[in-house]
């Protein structure tokens, strides 16, 4: 059940505008509800609002994070971290799980379906990869929206369950990943899948992990993705020495008498005055020069011969400006890419499903994406 009319998500389909920012090509989705520069959705706000009061001890997002960090301070931290989200789906989805080695690791792989294709050949994938800062994040965070893709796109929608950093730090997560993606592309008549017709997705971290599966698949020419769907994603952990990357304030407009809480949520991607790379990078890598990997910041390398991409980002969200610099970069290398920002949103705003109407939107865009392939 949704916490808003449908009209909303009607209003988004069809009220866009496409822009040119510093030379990307750029849809912009304003919300329904609030039409003033630099105001956030009303419906963020209120859910701002309510996990402020509500959660005066959390870790703000973004900040420093030590290795030494106490275990009961981690598990704070993710305990804290997804929102509970709505099933909007209008047909019976089947839904399967199997835990398989993969590499080093047992990985977990949900799988949905509808049950009206269930033995309908070649069907389009998504591979989704949930965000979390490597430390954190569920598969349950993103479910619903895995659920409801599956339907609008008439798909097999896979969530991936990889290892969660600090107890195995990168290469693992990214490693579970791409085995992943490897054994659903080998295995893809098992599955009903069109092998030509993968695409990996995720959000944040998850963002992250596709873009990285994407390069790998590049540099070894084994051509399983076909499209990669990369939601506000982190693609540096650097701040300095990447070519045409400057964050800086002054490309985000905030209202005045709302600017306190949306310098609050602009953590994530926001650098930090005494380091120069993601604080969370404490916790994920066991030598900092694996940060410079070109599986950990896909913004570092070259971009030519990517798949085509679907490129989103939320207004106030300080991995904003990360987000669309790779938009800028891949279609300058001529891969295909459409780049959408949603007004009035921030970072984690696709966990938020039935509770914003821009979330709803977003699986619309993401099986649209597919239905193109």
């Amino acid at each position: 059940m949704r916490e808003y009319n449908k009209d909303l998500v009607d209003a988004l389909q069809a009220n866009q505008e496409e822009v040119d920012i510093r030379g990307t090509r750029i849809i912009i989705k304003a919300s329904p509800e609030e039409t003033r520069p630099g105001y956030l959705d009303p419906r963020e706000l209120e859910m701002i609002k309510k996990a402020m009061m509500g959660n005066e001890q959390r870790p703000e997002q973004g900040t420093t994070a030590e290795p030494t960090l106490p275990e009961h301070a981690l598990q704070a931290m993710r305990d804290h971290m997804g929102f509970p989200n709505r099933n909007l789906n209008l047909s019976e989805i089947h839904t399967q799980y199997e835990k398989i080695r993969l590499g080093e690791n047992d990985v977990g792989l949900w799988r949905y379906y509808t049950k009206r294709s269930m033995r309908k050949k070649g069907k389009p994938c998504l591979i989704y990869f949930h965000g979390g800062g490597w430390v954190g994040g569920s598969v349950y965070g993103v479910e619903n929206s895995c659920r409801l893709i599956a339907e609008l796109a008439d798909a097999v929608v896979f969530n991936i369950d990889y290892s969660l950093a600090p107890e195995k730090k990168f290469p693992n997560g990214f490693n579970d990943c791409f085995h992943a993606v490897k054994y659903i592309y080998d295995h893809s008549e098992v599955f009903g899948i069109d092998r030509t017709k993968i695409a990996v997705g995720g959000d944040s971290a998850g963002g992250n992990l596709a873009a990285a599966v994407a390069v790998k698949n590049r540099e070894l020419d084994l051509q399983m993705i076909a499209l990669q769907v990369l939601i506000y994603p982190c693609v540096t952990f650097f701040t300095k020495g990447v070519e045409g990357y400057k964050w800086d304030i002054d490309d985000y407009e905030i209202a005045e008498e709302q600017s306190e809480m949306i310098n609050l949520v602009l953590g994530v991607g926001r650098p930090t005055e005494d380091r120069d790379d993601d604080p969370m990078s404490d916790l994920y890598f066991t030598n900092k020069a694996d940060a410079k990997s070109p599986y950990a910041s896909p913004l570092f390398v070259d971009s030519k011969g990517l798949p085509k991409t679907l490129c989103v980002s939320a207004e106030f969200d300080g991995a904003r400006i990360q987000a669309e610099l790779y938009s800028k970069k891949l279609a300058l290398s001529q891969v295909p890419v459409k780049t959408i920002r949603y007004k009035g949103c921030t970072h984690g705003f696709f966990d938020k499903l039935g509770f914003l109407p821009q979330t709803e939107d977003l699986c619309i865009e993401i099986a649209n994406a597919m239905k193109e392939i």
